[in-house]
């Protein structure tokens, strides 16, 4: 259910109000006759008139309770454990109860929590939510915020199928190792979810699965070993959940979750594909894994209340690995939900993977940005789905289209442009209902992507009498060929060859095309490149924090799907599948959940910090033709804004010599260094903590895999005098996780803008888990604000190469 829109809001209001002045008239009125009328009243008539009196104040009520409740929004209350009084010492639910009371005696609490923060969730107005904030024992009041879904042949390509490398944690300790996904749930019923040969559920697993009218007991078995669902702050917000078009319980109505999850750590599906694309065994990363849902999204998205109560429960069932594909606007980190859900996940040794947001190529587009966090870019496979458009002046250009219906004829077919097919200002885009069916029957309908699904404009199209379509990319998406399951012909083209579609089309006075399909085409060149849409950097929070992480396949990914909706997800899609191919970093997300899950079992005592490492360590930015990894958006080289430390290396994870390891303290000592005040730590750390004044905080001292590093540009013409040099340094310290070794450092960088220098050069390693420092200083001279820099760190023993992507900004 939607939100009111604005005007609906204030003609309720009006509405509400003009009762309610009616009423107290009404009122006033019979009171006058009341006093007038009495003496020569009936007993029965008085009565009577009381009984108009009573209701007329009763509807003068129920109105203004009507008024207050529509009013009301959903807040999370952050409390401060240490000032309980004494007499709740032992009860914070009545603790909580009762601060809620002092300003609401009708408001009841959604949620509470006691993992992830100390607080609970309430539906308040606007003027109790401040009366409650100046109360005793209040950290924080924040409005529930409304997060959005970032929406085969992944294991061939990342290299870990018949890997001997991962025959050990694959075979004999992945199955201890249990995934949380938080998302739309899950489709049970799913061949993935098979748990053929698997052990018994872990005996530590505390979580359950949730029996509802759509979701019962047997849904669960070895693989899915829990599933729960979150509405309540979503019904809170939205009013109840529709029951007749979506499931009240776990079970996924939309695919995003099952796919997600079937990803990170579904079973092996033998012929698994879609309409005859992609065709093989579908395996998620950790296909020995067990698997949790959370299901904490509805249609009108994910709300952060309900957000908080499944990473609450998920520590408490005892994940080991938390994978949301999901995100929302920036903000500070003790005002992001799920930085703060994540941080209280971390400190209880549970890697959470995020991914990083579908807003890209737009620099500062990224979402998840915590440092305890592993944020996660996309990139391609080396697949395909090619579509030829073949014109009538004998140019082809290749697109992409999962389309597998009846072909077009061999003939060419007449050809036309959506904006001269529509009387609309945007009728390029193929919107419903623009395009004017005597201009586009038995066409060829060229689209421009945006606004509407890819899908849509298709079906857009089909319902004007159009037999065919071409989504050409404009600037925003680059050459980017993201395939989908249409409902007519189709080819997705990038913008240089949309561009000279469009311009065959207004050259030629009767422009005509066919459009052919290729099926499935294996071992493209090059791969991986970064995909137009993942988000990029810098990151605007905290600028020293290099941010994307890494990136993972995240286009045209093939994984489970729900039997509630077609591939397109569009209500007129009634065509079932098993499986389907989506892109998104929503897709990149859970195959680091997955890997992760994989380095998990390998190295059950490693941190999160030290997991996160490994992987970015050895994930590698460059082809074995020494090129770095393209940007799909420009076909020009990609930056570490892009991809981070690189593409993910799973099998070289496993073994990464050495990791930059870090604990929660590392983190307090972070958030000192941005200047947060004691109960800003609290909020996330849920402990008491000063920062002390004796002690140098610093960004750039904490242990993190990358190097962000950023100079102040001098004031003056061209960024002032360049003889003037900055000196940066940051420390960094390495454990070994692998044998006794030397290694030495080496740094490449694409210009002498600034000097580099690491000390010590060589770091000696003479037992496991043995640490050694080092510091880098960066020494530059000003340059103009927006000049930008990178260089690559590289610490070898001639075994094992440690990576660190290094970034250098002037602002």
């Amino acid at each position: 259910m939607q939100q009111p829109t604005k005007k609906k809001k204030e003609t309720l209001s009006t509405w509400l109000s003009q009762i309610k002045i009616q009423q107290k008239l009404t009122t006033h009125y019979f009171l006058r006759l009341f006093e007038k009328e009495k003496k020569n009243m009936s007993k029965l008539k008085l009565l009577s008139l009381a009984a108009l009196l009573f209701l007329c104040h009763t509807l003068a009520d129920d109105a203004e309770e009507t008024n207050n409740e529509h009013k009301k929004k959903s807040y999370v209350v952050h409390m401060d454990k240490s000032n309980i009084p004494a007499s709740f010492e032992d009860d914070h639910a009545s603790w909580y109860s009762s601060s809620l009371k002092s300003v609401s005696e009708s408001a009841d609490i959604i949620y509470t929590y006691k993992n992830v923060i100390h607080g609970y969730s309430v539906r308040l107005t606007a003027e109790e939510a401040k009366s409650l904030e100046d109360k005793p024992g209040v950290l924080l009041i924040q409005e529930d915020v409304v997060y959005k879904l970032h929406t085969t042949r992944s294991p061939e390509f990342l290299g870990i199928l018949n890997s001997d490398a991962l025959l050990l944690p694959e075979s004999a300790t992945t199955s201890t190792v249990i995934i949380g996904v938080l998302d739309t749930g899950v489709w049970p019923e799913s061949s993935s979810f098979d748990d053929k040969g698997l052990e018994p559920v872990p005996s530590g697993w505390k979580g359950e699965c949730e029996v509802s009218k759509t979701f019962n007991s047997s849904s669960c078995n070895r693989k899915l070993i829990g599933a729960r669902f979150f509405s309540q702050g979503y019904e809170a917000s939205f009013g109840p959940i529709d029951e007749t078009v979506e499931s009240k319980s776990p079970r996924d109505d939309d695919g995003h979750g099952t796919h997600t999850s079937t990803t990170a750590g579904g079973s092996a599906v033998v012929g698994a594909n879609l309409f005859g694309f992609a065709a093989g065994t579908a395996r998620g990363m950790a296909r020995h894994a067990r698997l949790a849902a959370y299901k904490v999204c509805w249609r009108g998205g994910c709300i952060s209340s309900d957000i908080l109560a499944a990473m609450e429960k998920a520590i408490e069932d005892g994940v080991d690995i938390l994978s949301l594909s999901l995100g929302g606007s920036l903000s500070d980190y003790f005002r992001d939900t799920v930085a703060i859900g994540a941080f209280a996940a971390t400190a209880k040794g549970i890697l959470v993977s995020c991914s990083a947001g579908n807003s890209g190529p737009s620099p500062e587009s990224l979402s998840n940005v915590a440092p305890w966090i592993t944020t996660v870019g996309a990139g391609t496979l080396d697949r395909e789905f090619p579509s030829t458009v073949s014109l009538g002046n004998g140019k082809k250009f290749v697109g992409a289209s999962l389309y597998n219906g009846k072909p077009l004829p061999g003939s060419l077919i007449p050809l036309v442009y959506a904006r001269n097919a529509s009387s609309a200002s945007n009728g390029n885009l193929c919107l419903t209902g623009s395009l004017i069916p005597e201009k586009v029957k038995g066409n060829i309908v060229i689209c421009d992507r945006g606004l509407s699904p890819r899908a849509e404009k298709g079906l857009v199209v089909k319902e004007a009498g159009g037999v065919g379509v071409i989504l050409s990319n404009t600037y925003t998406y680059g050459e980017e060929l993201v395939a989908d399951a249409h409902f007519i012909p189709s080819a997705a083209v990038g913008q240089t060859a949309g561009d000279e579609i469009k311009k065959y089309v207004s050259s030629d006075p009767n422009p005509t095309a066919t459009i052919a399909s290729g099926g499935t085409q294996l071992g493209v060149q090059p791969s991986p490149v970064v995909a137009s849409f993942s988000s990029r950097g810098p990151n605007s929070i905290t600028p020293e924090i290099l941010k994307p992480d890494l990136i993972a396949p995240g286009v045209n990914i093939l994984a489970a799907w729900t039997g509630n909706v077609g591939p397109t997800g569009l209500p007129e899609d009634t065509r079932r599948v098993d499986f389907n191919i989506i892109s998104g970093t929503s897709m990149s997300c859970p195959h680091v959940s997955g890997l992760a899950a994989l380095v998990k079992a390998a190295h059950p005592e490693w941190s999160p910090a030290a997991i996160r490492s490994a992987l970015m360590t050895t994930a590698y930015s460059k082809y074995k033709n020494g090129k770095t990894i393209q940007d799909l958006a420009t076909g020009n080289p990609s930056t570490p804004f892009c991809y981070g430390a690189g593409h993910v290396d799973p099998v070289s994870a496993l073994d990464p010599g050495l990791v930059y390891d870090a604990s929660v303290d590392n983190y307090v000592d972070f958030l000192c260094a941005i200047k947060y005040s004691s109960s800003m730590i609290k909020i996330l750390t849920k402990q008491d903590y000063t920062c002390k004044a004796d002690k140098e905080y610093s960004v750039a001292n904490l242990n993190y895999p990358s190097f962000a590093v950023p100079f102040q540009t001098a004031s003056g013409p061209n960024g002032g005098s360049t003889n003037a040099s900055t000196v940066v340094k940051h420390t960094r310290t390495l454990k070994n996780v692998g044998s006794p070794a030397s290694y030495k450092a080496s740094v490449s960088q694409e210009s002498d803008a600034v000097k580099i220098a690491v000390v010590p050069e060589v770091l000696d390693f003479g037992s496991p888990n043995e640490e050694k420092s080092y510091t880098v200083t960066f020494t530059a001279s000003s340059m103009p604000s927006g000049t930008t820099s990178f260089a690559h760190l590289e610490w070898s023993d001639e075994k094992h190469v440690v990576g660190s992507p290094i970034v250098i900004s002037w602002t």
